[in-house]
């Protein structure tokens, strides 16, 4: 499964979100495609082109939220991570996501994996 990760730039997403991703088992089933870590692609093309959409929601921003727009026009499976206590943007209702929050690394984890698990995650 193609899987991209969306978020804001205004906190450390390399350590709180990227790594523990990677340290996982989930990298070895599924390829994850992490936009600061390769800017050398179109990012509309490639949710268009992605299984799931997981944009983690617990600092709001504009581009976030344009990349979530993009992926719910095309009938993309949106999955919203945040931490948990986090007050997250109302807006999120009128949107089709789902919403999981999180209490730390592990338990961040442990969601997607039970996610995926258990959704039957398929392009359009």
């Amino acid at each position: 499964m193609k899987i991209y990760v969306g978020h804001s730039t205004n906190y450390d997403y390399v350590n709180e979100l990227y790594k523990p991703i990677l340290k996982s088992d989930l990298v070895k089933e599924h390829e994850f495609i992490f936009p600061h870590l390769n800017n050398n692609f179109n990012s509309n093309e490639v949710i268009n082109n992605s299984d799931l959409f997981i944009a983690e929601i617990s600092y709001p921003t504009l581009g976030l939220g344009i990349e979530i727009g993009r992926a719910e026009t095309n009938n993309q499976k949106i999955l919203c991570i945040y931490k948990d206590g986090v007050k997250i943007s109302s807006s999120l209702k009128y949107v089709n996501v789902d919403l999981l929050s999180y209490l730390d690394e592990k338990d961040l984890v442990d969601k997607i994996g039970n996610y995926i698990s258990k959704k039957s995650i398929s392009k359009k």
